[in-house]
């Protein structure tokens, strides 16, 4: 036997443009003398296609889609396609088996995810019978994605006599999940002494990037081919009776490496896919905007990006050096606009509003909100769509101006926290330098007062960061996370600030996900909370 898997880049809702890309793989695997082609999970609508599953045209257009591939593949060739599959009053989340012009077998996901961004059950009934099919005298059992993850439909497809499991996916990216997704299959394959082909969507998808990095898994559970990530790429998997052929392919990539690619492919794919012409952003000389920069240029090329820099007399004389600098070195447009004249007049109208008041953060936040009208107004005018620079340590306590610097479309870092915006511009810079070193030694600073540090007003960003991550990502409660030797008076900051800036979270710009716990689907907190952290 011989499979191809086509690792493809879908996009959801568009049918005829998925359409397409399978029937070109198809070709290609006929072109080969294939006997099996795997496509990802939900392949023909993409996943995950949210509330169009509550639209019965929707589905009966994603039928009538296999339908037409399937009277267009090779005859002669067996093809995988994931599909909405209604049976009666159900709806599944299920994967076709095409061949000889028709759709022969049609297998229904088992295993339900309702965890982290997955909503399954919101939309799928539980399939309950296993489907084997006969490939060129092997037989293959077809899996969906989370079915892997759990013994009982691998089990289900070895007693119906699978040699191979077949397994489609639409398994997003984290920093945790390629090695999540090879142990489980390792653990899985060896359980039942059977090879898998497990091929992956890749793409970015709103704030979900899937990632590719499709591969086969010998009986043993050991990867024996792994498919590049964050890329389209298909690739033939040679089989010796129900044995995959090992073949050479290349290490994992450093978890910079694979955030960095996640995070180019999340901006080329919200651009393109919504039919953007470029972008805009406001290049502060900070470390946040460069690498937003750095990311945009990389995805979408020089001639599509443009950037702003929006002087007041806080800033620096090297932050507008280095904006320059970054600028040139990059080869895009970079305009500057003042914006100490506006403010001016604004202050101007709210004197009477503000006597008797203290300068404090609302000085600061005008001045923030004059750039982001600014850059909304060059997006309207442009239509390129502005890409915030605000990161997950931000976002985490609030340290962002509402209808100010989260004015924008797209929030490229707001799941990195600053310790990882530090790594991720130190690995770019280590493939040609495009951030000054001294962007990246500074200390960083809002700029909207003289001598202003994110320390004024922020705990050191590796103990914020650390914080975060206790919180966020592993639940823990603040005398956990004190008991670990994290300062006091640093957990009861950052908790408190979780906790009251729920409400800008809400409203920021969506973005991409890269950590297992993002703030947007993966999060979902009350604003009106009258509950606090015990200590």
């Amino acid at each position: 036997m011989k499979a191809v898997i086509a690792q493809l880049n879908l996009m959801v809702g568009d049918l005829k443009g998925n359409a397409a890309k399978i029937l070109n793989a198809a070709q290609s695997a006929a072109a080969v003398n294939a006997d099996l082609l795997l496509t990802p999970e939900l392949s023909i609508c993409s996943y995950q296609p949210e509330d169009l599953l509550l639209r019965p045209s929707f589905i009966a257009a994603c039928k009538a889609e296999v339908e037409a591939l399937a009277l267009a593949i090779s005859p002669k060739l067996t093809a995988i396609v994931g599909l909405p599959w209604r049976d009666g009053e159900l709806l599944y989340n299920a994967a076709a088996v095409l061949r000889g012009g028709a759709i022969i077998a049609v297998y229904k996901k088992m295993d339900l995810p309702n965890y982290s961004v997955f909503d399954d059950k919101r939309y799928f009934a539980q399939g309950g019978s296993p489907v084997v099919i006969d490939v060129a005298g092997v037989q293959v059992g077809i899996l969906i994605c989370e079915d892997v993850w759990l013994p009982r439909a691998g089990a289900a497809a070895k007693a119906a006599g699978a040699q191979v499991l077949a397994v489609i996916n639409g398994s997003p990216f984290d920093t945790s999940h390629l090695a999540d997704r090879e142990a489980v299959v390792k653990e899985r394959g060896s359980e039942l002494g059977l090879p898998v082909l497990f091929c992956n969507l890749v793409g970015g998808q709103d704030e979900i990037v899937y990632d590719g990095q499709s591969f086969v898994a010998d009986a043993k559970g050991d990867v024996c081919q792994r498919l590049p990530g964050f890329v389209e790429a298909t690739a033939a998997v040679e089989f010796v009776g129900a044995a995959p052929k090992p073949v050479r392919f290349n290490a994992a990539q450093s978890e910079a490496a694979d955030v960095y690619a996640a995070l180019v492919l999340a901006v080329k794919d919200y651009i393109n896919k919504n039919r953007f012409p470029g972008i805009v952003l406001g290049l502060s000389g900070g470390i946040d905007s460069a690498l937003v920069l750095a990311i945009a240029v990389d995805a979408l090329g020089r001639d599509r990006v443009r950037c702003v820099m929006l002087p007041s007399k806080f800033n620096a004389s090297i932050s507008l050096e280095d904006a320059r600098w970054m600028a040139g070195v990059q080869g895009i447009r970079y305009d500057e606009i003042p914006i100490e004249p506006v403010y001016e007049v604004f202050e101007n109208a709210l004197a009477d509003q503000w006597k008797g008041y203290p300068v404090d953060a609302s000085e600061e936040n005008l001045q923030s909100r004059i750039r982001g009208t600014i850059l909304m107004g060059i997006s309207n005018k442009t239509g390129h769509l502005v890409l915030t620079t605000g990161n997950k340590s931000e976002m985490t306590t609030g340290y962002a101006t509402l209808y100010g610097d989260m004015a924008g479309g797209f929030g490229v870092l707001r799941d990195c926290d600053k310790e990882l915006v530090y790594a991720l511009a130190n690995y770019r810079n280590s493939m040609g330098r495009v951030i000054p070193e001294r962007v990246i030694t500074r200390a960083p600073s809002a700029e909207l007062r003289h001598d202003q540090t994110d320390q004024d007003s922020l705990p050191e960003y590796p103990i914020l960061d650390k914080i975060m991550a206790l919180y966020v990502q592993e639940n823990l409660s603040s005398a956990e996370i004190i008991a670990q030797g994290l300062p006091k008076e640093a957990v009861d900051k950052v908790v408190r600030l979780l906790r009251i800036n729920e409400y800008k979270r809400r409203q920021a710009p969506v973005g991409p996900r890269v950590t297992p716990r993002a703030y947007g689907r993966d999060w979902r907190y009350p604003i009106t909370n009258g509950w606090r952290e015990p200590v």
